[in-house]
């Protein structure tokens, strides 16, 4: 499949954002407020409440006194609100992604990348959905959230004092919690809207000024995403479990969303070259992007596993007590999904990408990638809802609308940026490389 490196390629390319497509996916969106809105009435009619009490004794007293805001005066509107924080929380990284791929193949000056650039160049483009959602969400939901935003918590006069909570109050406080949120998405979109245009640029005018500029932003945004991506998997996730911490946790949730959105690229691009577009792309192309999933998957394993063995084997409680929530907590609701992360996002990949020539066959790179990303959604899920509804998660009609409602408005999101511009960098000075690209 794919252009040989011998066969003369044609780069100008058009995207068209077809009317069926957009038809499609205003149906998927409408389908997941559809579910949405069903879920949340089957929630308010008393939903989760039996297997809230059911699971409030075997959560013991360390998970309750963690997670105060999951198991006591639970409302069903907390589990609406924890999925709208999980899939923002998810897409976000999958976006970010996009520019991390592009900063570093411009640091290290590849050329490989560059017939198919567009595509993760496209990803940062859906930031402002989240964010935006985010921003609402920490200031009038905060401590639906988060038990450290809970009112008095800090206070040594108030009944709800925790004094482990108030000696993390110089980071973790409601002002400046909200300034690292716009600085987070604010930094990452201004830098990624500089690349872009520059991008955008370079395709009309040539020469190498735009590429040059352009590898100065993308170390930039590096230097800034080594700080940021750290803190902001701090604020977004580990702060849920307040009382709990892992100083491997900013590596485990990079790791996290950089194998799932090298899956989402790689899914992207496969799916274009099935209908038509990016002939440039070849099979040593997919090899490299396989070899990608399949590297970064192991590398997550490998940080995924060393923070639970470190922990396993210290077996301090208050360490502890963040996998015994998700192993018999809360009547055991969690088991399921902490196992079916490690299966979909290490065993399958690594079995179904071993050998070379799956690296290079559309179809079982199809199924690699789809099995990362069902398989970090539910690394997100393991690590957000405990913390947020305790025994009252679940997978139903909200879960899957969210999912399908945000899906489909990251695709909207990356098709409306792929035909603002040829879909291959015409004047990419190492575009030649790119399209000679090829693997013995």
């Amino acid at each position: 499949m794919g252009a040989h490196h011998h066969e003369v390629v044609s780069v100008e390319e058009q995207f068209e954002f077809t009317a069926e497509s957009k038809r499609n996916l205003l149906i998927g969106m409408g389908a997941g407020i559809a579910l949405v809105l069903l879920g949340s009435y089957l929630l308010s009619q008393g939903g989760g409440h039996d297997a809230h009490e059911a699971a409030h004794a075997a959560a013991g007293h360390g998970a309750e006194h963690a997670h105060d805001h999951g198991d006591h005066g639970y409302h069903w509107t907390q589990r609406i609100i924890a999925n709208l924080w999980l899939n923002s929380v998810y897409f976000a990284g999958i976006s970010i992604i996009g520019m991390f791929f592009i900063s570093y193949n411009y640091l290290a000056q590849a050329g490989w990348s560059a017939a198919f650039k567009r595509i993760p160049e496209a990803m940062p483009a859906f930031l402002p959905v989240p964010a935006i959602i985010m921003i609402v969400l920490a200031v009038f939901f905060g401590d639906k959230i988060y038990h450290w935003m809970h009112e008095g918590i800090m206070d040594p006069a108030s009944a709800n004092y925790d004094a482990i909570i108030a000696g993390k109050k110089g980071f973790l406080n409601k002002p400046f919690y909200l300034i690292r949120l716009v600085l987070y998405f604010g930094l990452w979109y201004i830098l990624w809207r500089v690349i872009r245009n520059l991008s955008l640029q370079e395709d009309e005018i040539g020469g190498t000024d735009n590429y040059e500029k352009s590898i100065k932003y993308g170390t930039a945004f590096l230097v800034v995403f080594a700080v940021t991506s750290s803190t902001s998997a701090w604020d977004f996730v580990m702060s849920i479990d307040t009382h709990w911490f892992s100083t491997m946790f900013g590596w485990y949730t990079l790791a996290s969303w950089h194998v799932a959105g090298l899956a989402t690229m790689t899914l992207a691009i496969v799916t274009l070259k099935e209908k038509g577009y990016l002939k440039a792309v070849n099979e040593s192309h997919l090899h490299d992007l396989g070899k990608f999933c399949f590297a970064f998957s192991i590398f997550w394993t490998y940080v995924w596993f060393a923070q639970f063995l470190l922990i396993y084997y210290a077996n301090l409680p208050e360490e502890a007590i963040y996998y015994r929530e998700r192993f018999s907590g809360y009547g055991g609701i969690y088991k399921a999904p902490f196992f079916i992360n490690v299966l979909l996002n290490f065993v399958a990949p690594f079995l179904v990408l071993m050998t070379r020539d799956s690296k290079r066959t559309p179809v079982i790179l199809k199924i690699a990638c789809w099995s990362i990303l069902v398989g970090h959604y539910f690394d997100f899920y393991t690590n957000i809802m405990p913390g947020t509804v305790g025994a009252n998660a679940g997978f139903g009609a909200v879960e899957f609308g969210f999912v399908l409602l945000f899906a489909c408005a990251f695709i909207w999101s990356i098709s409306s940026q792929l035909t603002k511009a040829n879909l291959i960098p015409r004047n990419h000075p190492m575009l030649e490389e790119s399209l000679h690209h090829d693997i013995a």
